[in-house]
């Protein structure tokens, strides 16, 4: 797949702009805080409707405007696809394909298949199990984008079994808490099966990638700790277990007045040599886990829908050693089509700036070096 072109409409700090993408690598460089991220957060918007930078969509509308745009023009081997997501100010997104709006957001995802790295997939390691999940969430929603839909169900159920938690009334109303056991358990076993089928299918890629990376002094394990204790392949062993924890939790969730049980719980492990990462100690340990991480990714998104996704790098070969800077680059090569930003051209070879469309960033306005 290939990112033809990309129009900003009043999106973060772009009044207007419009960019056409000539080379398989684009180089963005400019001074911090000049708009060089938030376009690549416009791609990440297309291709998974999420922002890790942003809550709210209002953040995302240039201040003081009521609605901004994101447009594209996409190639793919199926044909080209125009796409356009409309972001409001106070009211509901809209997105579009071919000029024809969607009635479900959920028919957009996987249109565009893109891996962001920046410094703040940092906080995969250091951060908490939130960070982890979320991660493993987008990456789901890129590879089958009916998860979007299956996540919603379960927080929607979620959010209601708490209120009803809240109310106090589970302890006297048992026949009501079955029927939200039996709810959070069917859709919460859709959850955990899938979160544990793609760490088994990303788990080997990154210990390879982290092998290669660490020049074999180090063993990368990724797992997955469903909070359910159970993450078999048979949803009604799944659901079983899902329903017996709840039931030792029974007493401690009354009380607390919300659900201690369910995916929203799970945990993604990593451990190397046998040590988990977050105490692991080095940031440049930490950082060859995140790389691997993101080569990894990118190979299971190639594999499963058949093309090469882009590859967004905010600002972080300035953060990687010269070997790993090099591992990057070799894998990427013309194969992927590249994004990356960066405060200077220091960090690249001449054959890569030869072979790249070099933008400037200035205060929201984006012109050829």
């Amino acid at each position: 797949m290939y990112l033809q072109s990309l129009q900003l409409k009043q999106f973060r700090n772009y009044r207007e702009q419009w960019v056409e993408f000539l080379a398989p690598k684009t180089i963005l460089v400019g001074d911090n805080a000049q708009g060089k991220s938030n376009l690549l957060e416009a791609v990440e918007l297309l291709a998974t409707l999420r922002s890790h930078r942003a809550m709210r969509d209002r953040e995302l509308v240039l201040e003081g405007e009521p609605i901004g745009q994101i447009a594209a023009v996409l190639a793919r081997d199926a044909g080209s696809s125009d796409m356009m997501i409309t972001l409001r100010s106070n009211g509901r997104r809209t997105v579009s394909l071919n000029g024809e709006a969607l009635r479900r957001q959920l028919d957009f995802l996987g249109l565009l298949n893109a891996v962001q790295f920046s410094s703040l997939d940092l906080d995969l390691v250091r951060g908490g199990p939130g960070e982890r999940r979320n991660w493993l969430d987008t990456l789901l929603m890129q590879l089958e984008p009916v998860y979007a839909y299956i996540l919603q169900q379960y927080n929607t159920v979620l959010r209601q079994r708490n209120a009803f938690l809240k109310q106090g009334e589970a302890g006297k109303d048992l026949t009501q808490l079955a029927i939200w056991d039996a709810q959070l358990a069917a859709i919460g076993a859709r959850v955990i099966r899938r979160r544990s089928r793609v760490i088994r299918r990303l788990a080997p890629l990154a210990q390879a990638w982290h092998q290669a990376i660490s020049s074999s002094t180090e063993v990368l394990e990724v797992r997955y700790a469903p909070n359910v204790g159970a993450e078999d392949d048979d949803p009604v062993v799944v659901q079983q277990a899902f329903l017996e924890r709840l039931q030792l939790r029974a007493i401690a969730e009354q009380h607390q007045g919300t659900t201690l049980v369910g995916p929203h719980r799970d945990e993604v492990e990593f451990m190397i040599n046998s040590t988990p990462a977050r105490q692991y100690g080095s940031q440049g340990q930490q950082r060859t886990l995140v790389l691997a991480l993101k080569l990894a990714e990118l190979k299971l998104i190639e594999a499963v829908v058949g093309e090469p996704p882009l590859l967004l790098l905010d600002d972080v070969l300035a953060e990687l050693d010269l070997t790993r800077q090099n591992k990057l680059l070799e894998t990427i090569q013309d194969r992927f089509q590249t994004l990356i930003t960066t405060t200077h051209l220091g960090s690249f070879d001449a054959l890569w700036l030869k072979s790249s469309q070099i933008l400037t960033v200035q205060r929201g306005q984006i012109v050829q070096a």
